[in-house]
């Protein structure tokens, strides 16, 4: 195991964070749920929905703000 796995992230459900990664990079959004090694964040509201757009981003892949 790489100590990476070994760490335990200090994010907890309603923490905001910034994505640092990928397509969604430079997004901000709040934690909603936290997994082994990821978090689903909700980034906004589908303007023609009113539904919410959530995304799955693993923890190196984000930093809590």
């Amino acid at each position: 195991m790489t100590e990476e796995t070994n760490k335990t992230p200090n994010i907890q459900i309603g923490d905001m964070i910034q994505i640092n990664k990928g397509s969604k990079k430079g997004s901000t959004g709040t934690v909603i749920v936290v997994r082994d090694s990821s978090v689903i964040v909700e980034i906004g509201k589908n303007l023609n929905t009113g539904e919410p757009v959530r995304t799955v981003i693993n923890h190196k892949n984000y930093k809590q703000i």
